[in-house]
């Protein structure tokens, strides 16, 4: 949990710096810092310990001291003189997507304002107009963006609640006398956002988990505690529920605490027709009452006389008809992932080197890697040159003949620009052995004008893939609107590809736009949009995305073996 405070804590000092108009290095030094510390797996006091706190990239001598001193006392000397210096709520008005530093600082010193709700209520009353640069669109936008930050409040992304189920359940499952234990709820069917994290375990020590379960340290306070039930919030403060059922129950109960409500309504409307009742302590027969099963969760299907429906699908949005027809798809796997295809380097914003990726591809069990950098106009991000770029193709070609067990190809995020033309000449494109075209700016154009641009991309014949395609950040940032039919029948017309992006924040294609690329056709490839290693593990979230939209492994590009995957993106 150190790892999050500490990288919340450094996100908040950039914050506070950009407010402050500080020196632009500093506070991108700050972010990428953030970024890698919320990817390390290891505790940081262990790394602390054996003192390799520089060794993370982007930690240097004045991040790892301060990062020291938070270890040491539970504050940071530095973050406290910046928050006597501005006011802390002012972080709060930086959560407003389109509210940056500027406006946030404008808001305050000209009326005041500190917390949401008073620019609620402000832009309301259109007390706003006047402040230079504020008009009436303005206004609108800022109300549009507390509305969708307040519909995102309380929910984690699938990525947090992941990790955080799997940190709690794995100390949960020492606990002698733990049979049996599953994150369920929305978690167990991997939506992209989570409200609160469900546990179930099957124990006959129900008081010794629950016990552990309130004295973790993952754990900020007790909600309440039972004999079979327990409450929490998290040291984010988010809610995580635990409940304990005996051995025989334990399927019925999975099922039943996984959901969805609507799923599991019409499995109690099918299992009444055959005269059983199901609930979460089993499945009975409904005349004699008798018991009939429980301990397994595939016998609630089987008594059904359906197969059993994978969590993912579990929505009412057609599994059951499938089930029916005996056409429920053979959903995708992560072990067939054969490599990741969009990974930034140091050449951009990435932390590690050709080799360093390539390597760590490898343990994954790759086949084959893509580095695809950041074009040259993308300066934020540290975008490539093309006198670079041609220094980079050459690093990967010394790479692959000094490694025979991976392909490391040589690749670009090349961004689209507003008119759908792209940051790279065609001569340089042509160079490259894998090319993604993504959209990084002009997020305000119309749905048509975004559309034909990303269009346009599409048909250039260089480009492979289209990448996060709507831009959003859950619970920062909608994306950008887009016809999502033309951009599929275009990805088929082209052979374009287009990409889940399993960054935790975007999951864009979302779970609909995968269903819907499916029906139509099109392929689609998941990437971790990594920037330092510890990111290779996202894979897992945008596989369990990619089985949430009924995707296949014929489905998805990068299951291929790295021949079959170059024939198929050159066939454009």
């Amino acid at each position: 949990m150190k790892n999050l405070e500490i990288a919340r804590i450094f996100n908040n000092i950039a914050d506070l710096l950009e407010i402050k108009g500080d020196n632009p290095f500093k506070i991108r030094a700050y972010r990428r810092a953030a970024l890698n510390l919320e990817s390390i797996a290891e505790d940081l006091a262990t790394i602390s310990a054996r003192g390799d706190l520089k060794e993370i990239p982007g930690i240097g001598k004045d991040l790892s001291q301060k990062i020291e001193e938070y270890l040491r006392i539970g504050s940071m000397s530095y973050y406290e003189e910046l928050k006597r210096e501005i006011p802390e709520n002012l972080l709060d008005l930086m959560a407003i997507q389109g509210l940056g530093p500027k406006k946030a600082k404008l808001f305050h010193e000209a009326l005041g304002i500190t917390t949401i709700d008073e620019l609620q209520e402000m832009a309301q009353s259109r007390q706003l107009q006047g402040l230079p640069g504020i008009k009436e669109k303005t206004e609108e936008n800022i109300l549009r963006g507390i509305a969708f930050y307040k519909q995102g409040v309380g929910r984690m992304t699938l990525g947090y609640a992941m990790a955080i189920s799997k940190r709690v359940t794995d100390q949960l499952r020492e606990i002698p006398g733990v049979e049996q234990i599953d994150s369920a709820g929305s978690l167990r069917r991997r939506m992209e956002t989570i409200g609160d994290v469900d546990i179930l375990v099957s124990s006959s020590s129900p008081y010794k988990v629950m016990d552990t379960f309130i004295h973790l340290p993952e754990v900020r306070q007790v909600l309440g505690r039972g004999t079979t039930k327990s409450s929490v919030l998290t040291q984010e403060g988010y809610q995580m529920d635990i409940r304990v059922v005996k051995q025989d129950q334990y399927g019925a109960a999975l099922a039943y605490f996984t959901g969805s409500k609507a799923h599991n309504i019409r499995i109690r409307e099918m299992a009444v027709r055959k005269g059983f009742k199901i609930s979460e302590y089993g499945i009975f027969d409904e005349k004699s009452g008798d018991r009939i099963a429980g301990e397994k969760e595939e016998d609630i299907y089987r008594l059904l006389g359906i197969p059993f429906i994978p969590p993912e699908l579990r929505e009412d949005r057609g599994e059951i008809e499938a089930a029916l027809k005996g056409t429920l798809p053979d959903l995708i796997q992560r072990k067939d992932i054969k490599a990741d295809l969009h990974v930034h380097s140091r050449y951009s914003d990435g932390a590690h080197s050709i080799r360093e990726i390539a390597e760590k591809a490898m343990k994954m069990g790759y086949e084959y890697v893509a580095i695809t950098d950041h074009s040259q106009s993308l300066g934020i991000a540290g975008g490539v040159s093309i006198d670079i770029l041609i220094a980079k193709i050459e690093e990967t070609e010394k790479v692959n003949s000094e490694l025979s067990r991976i392909r490391v190809l040589c690749g670009t995020e090349v961004d689209i620009r507003l008119d759908g033309t792209l940051d790279y000449p065609e001569d340089i494109l042509s160079r490259l052995d894998l090319v993604i075209a993504s959209v990084h700016s002009g997020f305000k154009r119309s749905r048509e004008e975004q559309t034909e641009r990303i269009v346009r991309a599409m048909r250039n014949p260089h480009v492979h893939i289209i990448g996060h395609l709507t831009g959003r950040l859950l619970g920062e940032r909608e994306g950008y609107e887009v016809n999502l039919d033309e951009v599929l029948k275009a990805s088929v017309e082209t052979g374009t590809t287009l990409e889940i992006n399993a960054y935790p924040q975007r999951l864009d294609l979302n779970d609909i736009g995968c269903r819907r690329a499916k029906e139509l056709g099109a392929k689609v490839v998941i990437n971790t949009d990594a920037h330092v290693l510890h990111q290779f593990d996202y894979m897992d979230i945008g596989v369990a995305v990619a089985r949430r939209g009924w995707l296949e492994k014929e489905d998805v590009l990068n299951t291929l073996d790295v021949e079959s995957f170059l024939k198929a993106i050159r066939k454009k």
